[in-house]
């Protein structure tokens, strides 16, 4: 019962905690320079740039008339708090916006078209993460100070240290087809090839792990190194507390200790980086998918930042908030299935 309204608070809590992100970032992008009305304004001046008599350019100007008018278009005429009100109640969130840069689309059509590709990169990159990084440092942390210890270390530290989008660039080289590429094994970018249409179910799954091998590859060696160090450090902890002496004391097994008991707590701080399952599914990796080509939910947002289309990234913010509250909330909820003995009341 305590843990019932432990998790009904919390999921209450998601409702304030949401209002607050969204309200502070919709208050900060009234202040960017740059946005929707100014960019109009530039765009009408550069219609109107002619040739002087003496050759210098010359720009319209714009009345203050005419800027109220542009203002009033996006509904920067009224207050930032019923701007935000029309935002989230009118507006679904922002989701029935339509787009600054692609009028005739609302932010969730954008969205949604991108779900597909985001889903698929972040699901399979995380769940490989976390099938090698596991098995790895439940291997490095039985043999600790080994040659396969340092080894792996290394190996694992010098993919962490190449920047994703160096690696990614390095791999369409020698992967990709590209001028200087030495093996021609891998689609150079996108999603799916421009036959995937006319091609059969099998075909499809065969095209779709040829142009995501390498970004998920580049996905998974950047969150090589904490996952596995951190189930290592973890593990040996374990291994070292009272619990797995008194197993041995009364004749148990070491695999036994450490198998029965020792790893299912080390799995505690792991499950903590299952938060962000929610969110990494649609926000997935802008440098990698710049460096791929990617269109998905992180390249999407990207260009909504650096195109000041507000809607766009506003809607983007929102769902990423709601699913990265669930995600805490189902981190708390792991908890609770790896030991049991866990309680949430306050001590």
């Amino acid at each position: 019962m305590e843990r019932l309204d432990y998790f009904v608070k919390r999921l209450l809590l998601i409702f304030p905690t949401f209002i607050g992100i969204t309200v502070l970032c919709f208050a900060l992008i009234q202040f960017v320079p740059g946005g929707p009305v100014e960019q109009t304004i530039m765009q009408m001046r550069g219609m109107g740039t002619g040739e002087t008599s003496s050759g210098e350019g010359a720009s319209v100007s714009i009345s203050e008339q005419q800027r109220k008018e542009i203002e009033a278009y996006y509904g920067f005429d009224k207050p930032v708090y019923q701007r935000y009100w029309a935002w989230l109640v009118h507006d679904k969130a922002g989701m029935q916006m339509h787009s600054y840069r692609f009028p005739g689309k609302t932010a969730w059509e954008l969205i949604r078209q991108r779900f597909q590709v985001s889903l698929v990169f972040g699901v399979t990159g995380l769940v490989l993460s976390y099938l090698v990084c596991i098995p790895l440092g439940i291997a490095k942390a039985l043999r600790h100070n080994s040659a396969f210890d340092i080894v792996s270390s290394v190996i694992v530290f010098v993919g962490y240290a190449i920047p994703p989008f160096a690696f990614g660039m390095v791999l369409k080289m020698l992967f990709a087809g590209t001028v200087d590429s030495f093996w021609d094994i891998f689609p150079v970018s996108g999603f799916y090839s421009e036959n995937y249409s006319q091609l059969s179910l099998a075909g499809k799954i065969q095209d779709i792990f040829m142009h995501m091998f390498l970004p998920v590859l580049c996905y998974v060696i950047g969150n090589f190194a904490i996952l596995t160090l951190l189930m290592k450090n973890s593990l040996i902890e374990q291994i070292n507390r009272d619990y797995v002496r008194t197993v041995l004391a009364k004749g148990g097994s070491f695999g036994r200790a450490v198998w029965g008991h020792a790893v299912r707590n080390s799995l505690i701080p792991i499950a903590t980086g299952i938060s962000g399952i929610l969110t990494v599914m649609f926000a997935g990796s802008v440098i990698i998918e710049q460096v791929f080509e990617i269109p998905g939910m992180g390249r999407l947002s990207l260009e909504a930042i650096v195109g000041r289309d507000y809607p766009v990234f506003m809607g983007i913010l929102a769902l990423t908030s709601v699913l990265g509250l669930l995600g805490n909330v189902l981190a708390d909820f792991l908890y609770v299935i790896i030991d049991p003995r866990i309680n949430f009341r306050k001590q």
